[in-house]
């Protein structure tokens, strides 16, 4: 039977505070190269700060389930919350990396933790439909984010500098906490006391768990290293300034956004490891046409198809991910935030190193072989059982 998502108060709560954390996260691409002009430093400093970011999700991934045990994923949310507003006040008062780097090790944290509370919260409340409403969740706030890079531009261009658009993540925090009041007290998604042993018989999450999970986390990899380095290759590549280039960073957004509304109404009809390995091949077109071209306007164009391919890769593979440790999402969830926080840290770190040492150009050539990496352990995992979980009951 086809499933169906019903809306509620949980599901307009998650969607905002994923639009929180999300904004600022589709505006960083845009915010890095303004802040190493700022501070004058090298382009490996400056994917250093993409690396303490990812940290935060390291971090997080070891935190989550011991905070979600004590405060359940509502106080984990609203931890995540406050961190996220914390780290970007200070990301926006000081100057120097000596203070820039903690303060986005503080706004990562907190972010990497809203994240692992509300995804399992509302993929556990939505049953068989939570592969539709992670992606549209995530589509909603690419939505909101769409207007993030743009927002910096702007701020540059009025010469009031990317600080008021990070700002921007306050009053959305705010109303992220407003809806999630609203959600009555006695929600079992959010309310109750995590499980803290693994389905299976034998304590293990299986061998198609670790292959989806290492695939999620491969795919992180490449939506990371084209939002950090994307407005550095348009600079480059094409000639634009670096506010030009980081408004066009709005491509990825759009395409992202327009990516996550397709794909959650097919997931309701085709499997979603089917649809990722669809979305890779959008990927490598996309990076194709941008890694070939000169022309600004073609270039954009890539960076739309990049955001359609990527748009799949961390809604329907944390749904995978999740319906492969049965009722162990949080264990899981702190898995996977582990894995993409390293791989999340070393991506944009290891492509600012070799842009330094060869080219931005050049240092993209990882994006095809993360792509091909994808591929292979999806195929390893194979299409796996078929869902048997039902929604949760919508709460009033």
């Amino acid at each position: 039977m086809t499933p169906v998502l019903v809306r509620d108060q949980v599901t307009w709560a998650g969607y905002a505070t994923l639009s929180t954390w999300g904004w600022f996260l589709y505006a960083w691409g845009g915010i890095l190269p303004l802040l190493r002009a700022e501070q004058g430093t090298s382009r490996t400093v400056m994917g250093l700060h993409g690396f303490v970011m990812s940290l935060g999700a390291i971090v997080a991934g070891l935190l989550t389930v011991r905070i979600v045990a004590r405060v359940r994923r509502r106080g984990a949310v609203r931890l995540g919350l406050m961190l996220v507003v914390a780290g970007i006040g200070i990301l926006c008062l000081a100057g120097p990396p000596l203070l820039t780097l903690p303060a986005i090790l503080v706004a990562g944290t907190g972010g990497s933790i809203v994240l692992n509370a509300a995804n399992p919260g509302m993929s556990d409340h939505h049953g068989d439909a939570s592969a539709t409403v992670l992606a549209e969740g995530n589509a909603v706030a690419a939505g909101v984010g769409i207007l993030a890079p743009a927002a910096v531009g702007a701020g540059v261009a009025l010469g009031l500098t990317w600080r008021p658009a990070a700002l921007v993540v306050v009053p959305l925090a705010l109303l992220s906490w407003l809806l999630l009041r609203r959600v009555p007290t006695d929600t079992a998604a959010l309310d109750s006391a995590p499980a803290l042993r693994p389905a299976g018989a034998d304590g293990s999450l299986g061998l198609r768990f670790w292959l989806l999970a290492t695939a999620l986390v491969t795919g992180v990899g490449i939506e990371f290293a084209n939002t950090a380095w994307a407005a550095d290759l348009l600079a480059v590549r094409t000639g634009m300034s670096p506010a030009t280039a980081s408004a066009g960073v709005t491509a990825i957004v759009v395409g992202l956004t327009v990516g996550r509304l397709v794909a959650g109404r097919l997931a309701l009809r085709i499997a979603p490891r089917l649809l990722l390995l669809a979305a890779m091949g959008l990927t490598f077109a996309g990076w194709l046409l941008l890694w070939t071209t000169t022309s600004p306007l073609v270039a954009v164009a890539g960076l739309v198809v990049v955001g359609l391919g990527i748009s799949g890769h961390y809604p329907l593979g944390v749904s995978l991910v999740y319906a492969a440790a049965g009722t162990q999402g949080d264990r899981a969830t702190g898995i996977i935030s582990l894995g993409i926080g390293a791989f999340a840290a070393t991506t944009p770190f290891v492509l600012g190193a070799l842009a330094d040492a060869t080219s931005t150009h050049t240092a993209f050539l990882v994006v095809p072989v993360l792509v091909l990496a994808v591929v292979g352990f999806l195929v390893a995992a194979g299409p796996g059982p078929a869902p048997d979980r039902e929604p949760a009951p919508p709460s009033r």
